[in-house]
């Protein structure tokens, strides 16, 4: 059950993998930090949500975490119009380190993976891989060795069927979040350039 001082200060993602790798990166990089992450089953149903969202009764901060997909502007367009209709003025382009509106409630908006590329979650869960372990290179040509013609996925989900892959090589198989929580994902620059947006965010009261 959230508390009244998380359930103040909410992030909005888009699916239950989102959550949990939120959540996992919070436990291991800002510990102290206190925030309900709400899955909100899609982004169709979290653009709904963040007028909603944004006006609850006793919001301190609202935090908006989508994937850029194939382009990060359309994104930021979509989530920018949702701000308007809340009576929040979002600025004209995202901020590279995370967009922070102030203001009451103080309103963040993440693309993933970085604010800057096209992608989503998975292609920021990628670079928490550790540099040089010895299976990557391995997950990523087992990938690229997939003929176009019998590949089920999409090219812009590759990297996604990479890490998918990787993550089925550890001694546990785990999902993202899991494997954030264990170690077998670091605390690399992406991720700390993450939670230094949700420490900005959710560390003090507007």
């Amino acid at each position: 059950m959230a508390t009244q001082e998380s359930a103040s200060k909410v992030l909005l993602v888009e699916g239950v993998n989102d959550k949990h790798v939120v959540l996992n990166l919070r436990k291991r990089l800002a510990p102290t930090l206190t925030f309900e992450s709400l899955d909100k089953d899609g982004i169709d149903n979290l653009l709904k949500a963040i007028p909603l969202e944004i006006k609850a009764p006793g919001r301190q901060a609202v935090g908006i975490v989508a994937d850029a997909d194939n382009d990060i502007r359309a994104r930021w367009q979509a989530i920018a119009d949702k701000l308007s209709a809340a009576g929040v003025q979002p600025p004209n382009t995202f901020d590279a380190e995370g967009t922070i509106v102030q203001g009451k409630p103080q309103v963040g908006v993440w693309l993933m993976p970085d604010n800057y590329h096209p992608g989503e979650l998975e292609d920021f869960v990628a670079k928490l891989v550790p540099q040089g372990h010895p299976v990557w290179p391995k997950a990523v040509q087992y990938i690229d060795g997939i003929p176009p013609n019998e590949a089920e996925f999409s090219k812009n989900k590759a990297v996604r069927a990479k890490l998918y892959a990787w993550l089925a090589t550890l001694k546990e198989p785990q999902q993202m979040g899991t494997a954030i929580g264990t170690g077998s994902l670091v605390a690399s620059p992406a991720a700390e350039s993450f939670a230094n947006w949700l420490r900005r965010l959710f560390s003090t009261n507007p």
